[in-house]
């Protein structure tokens, strides 16, 4: 299947270095040569010359924009009122519509790669209870029996998906649906515009804020027709800004940041969440590199919070193994097995505060 294909290594090394002005804008944050100056005032630096790189770098990735393929407004949908295999197969079908709809419009602008892609996403197979294709593309896709599940993973991808590197969502998912077994359903909710990997607003919670309203009342929908079902939300990268951001009063049992550079918040009392808040990041994961802090700025806060797995941010710590940024829901890794085993009430078989 086309759509389950990613280039190999692809999100397991950060982004390319990026070319830098003759004069380094950098060296304005370097510090004064009378002394060292303290922790804070050192991630602060890294955070701005984060900020500096990444504006350098929107000429350079403006040049791809997958949000520019046209797509044509998908129909209304009626409200799913109860989560029977009929009115399931009846949402199924009605999104499956809007799919076509939207190949055809690719194939006749010319997008052969998005047209191939969403003519693997209307197989029949395949249960979409939610699909827009425009503006890069937004769906909610269930794997498993949604109506007779009592377990229910959400998962939210981070920067650099959609609906044309959507095969590493889409790939997790299934595994981890085939770890939950029959009783247990998994949901990709590509429910809102992830920032480009190498983007200003990738090193900010803006996309974040603009998706956890989408979220909580995806949330809140499913809880509602699924009541007795245990439901986590699984955040992987960027997406653990956008869970931390939705995180206050989601009646959701579990949230489970993995390879996530940090959830928006200093630590998770600042979720302001009954649930239990997990963290997990491989060995061999780039984002651990990252500088973990927040700067406010008149314009706009930069960084994305306190790191998950400081003993500070007061998250439980499950072991990932040495997998790289995203090898979390391969077969056979440490962190599908402990996500599985959080999925279904149960506590990791491997905790590890080195993961």
């Amino acid at each position: 299947m086309i759509d389950t294909v990613e280039p190999p290594g692809a999100h397991d090394r950060p982004p390319a270095p990026l070319p830098l002005p003759r004069r380094n804008p950098l060296a304005l944050l370097r510090p004064r040569p009378a002394g060292s100056p303290p922790r804070g005032s050192r991630l602060r630096r890294r955070l701005l010359a984060s900020l500096v790189a990444a504006a350098l770098a929107v000429p350079v990735t403006g040049t791809a924009r997958p949000e520019g393929v046209p797509a044509p407004v998908p129909p209304p949908l009626p409200p799913l009122r109860e989560a029977t295999a009929a009115s399931l197969a009846e949402r199924y079908a009605a999104t499956r519509g809007a799919v076509e709809a939207a190949m055809r419009a690719a194939a006749a602008a010319g997008h052969r790669w998005r047209a191939a892609m969403l003519r693997a996403m209307a197989d029949p197979t395949r249960h979409f209870l939610s699909f827009d294709g425009r503006d890069g593309g937004r769906a909610a896709e269930v794997f498993g029996d949604l109506a007779a599940a009592d377990r229910i993973a959400v998962i939210v991808p981070g920067s650099g998906t959609g609906l044309d590197t959507y095969g590493l969502l889409r790939g997790g998912s299934m595994r981890l649906q085939r770890a939950l077994g029959s009783r247990g359903a998994v949901v990709a909710w590509l429910g809102y515009r992830p920032p480009s990997t190498a983007s200003l607003q990738a090193l900010t919670p803006g996309r974040a804020d603009e998706a956890a309203p989408a979220l909580r009342a995806f949330v809140h929908d499913l809880a509602g027709l699924r009541p007795a079902a245990r439901i986590s939300l699984l955040c992987h990268s960027y997406g653990g800004v956008v869970c931390g951001r939705a995180a206050p009063g989601l009646d959701v049992a579990d949230i489970v940041l993995y390879g996530s550079p940090g959830a928006g918040v200093d630590d998770a009392p600042a979720m302001r969440t009954g649930a239990a808040v997990w963290a997990a990041r491989g060995t061999g994961d780039w984002v651990g590199h990252l500088p973990h802090a927040a700067v406010r700025l008149p314009f706009g806060t930069i960084g994305l919070g306190g790191d998950p797995l400081d003993p500070r941010f007061g998250a439980r710590i499950f072991a990932a193994g040495d997998g790289g940024h995203s090898d979390y829901l391969k077969d056979g890794s440490p962190a599908l097995a402990n996500i599985a085993r959080i999925v279904s009430g149960h506590a990791p078989a491997e905790v590890s505060r080195d993961s």
